[in-house]
């Protein structure tokens, strides 16, 4: 198990917080999120998932003196050379809004035959700023993107992802099924793997 109680989540997303406090709760580690604590979000000036999560960790656990979790996430789409990538939740500009990146996802797509796509999640977990061997881990959820959006759950990119295996967006499927499925389920846990292993 794990030697340390608490940590910070370098994320003030609820749904996150709600989730990973839920997948982590049999490892008994309190997760704190980084906004009850004062700290602002990170800035994300790089251009891979890993050195943008490295750097939310990095930042959230210097400013606290705890072991620190983050995560970077997005949708990559084979036609578009891996874009919205990084910038999936600024693909649209600022503010940032679901809808707006998903109107761009689609015009930049149209008349475009290969829609092959996946979501790609990286977690990184720091047990102090200066740690010189985090742990990382990775989930990827495979799929295509369709024209209509489907379904009324999920959020980001969700309504017109189609899940390769199901044939149902990420929005038409059921809570537990999409945990099994997605690139961040997958991610957690391998990461819970890597956690319950550590002594």
């Amino acid at each position: 198990m794990p030697n340390f109680p608490r940590l910070v989540l370098a994320s003030s997303n609820e749904g996150k917080l709600r989730e990973f406090r839920r997948l982590l709760a049999p490892l008994r580690i309190e997760i704190v999120p980084q906004s009850e604590l004062g700290i602002s979000e990170a800035d994300e000036p790089h251009s891979t998932f890993v050195e943008n999560a490295l750097a939310k960790a990095r930042h959230a656990s210097r400013l606290c003196a705890l072991p620190a979790l983050a995560d970077d996430s997005g949708v990559c789409v084979a036609a578009l050379s891996g874009a919205p990538g990084v910038q999936s939740a600024r693909y649209a500009g600022t503010p940032r809004s679901d809808r707006r990146n998903n109107a761009k996802l689609i015009a930049d797509l149209a008349g475009v035959a290969d829609r092959r796509a996946h979501y790609y999640c990286v977690l990184v977990l720091m047990r102090h700023a200066d740690d010189p061997e985090p742990i990382l881990a990775e989930g990827r959820w495979d799929g295509t993107i369709i024209d209509e959006a489907r379904g009324g759950k999920g959020f980001g990119y969700d309504p017109y992802f189609l899940d390769a295996e199901s044939g149902m967006t990420g929005a038409e499927l059921p809570l537990a099924e999409k945990n099994e499925r997605s690139h961040r389920g997958k991610a957690m846990r391998a990461l819970i793997a890597r956690l319950a292993g550590e002594t």
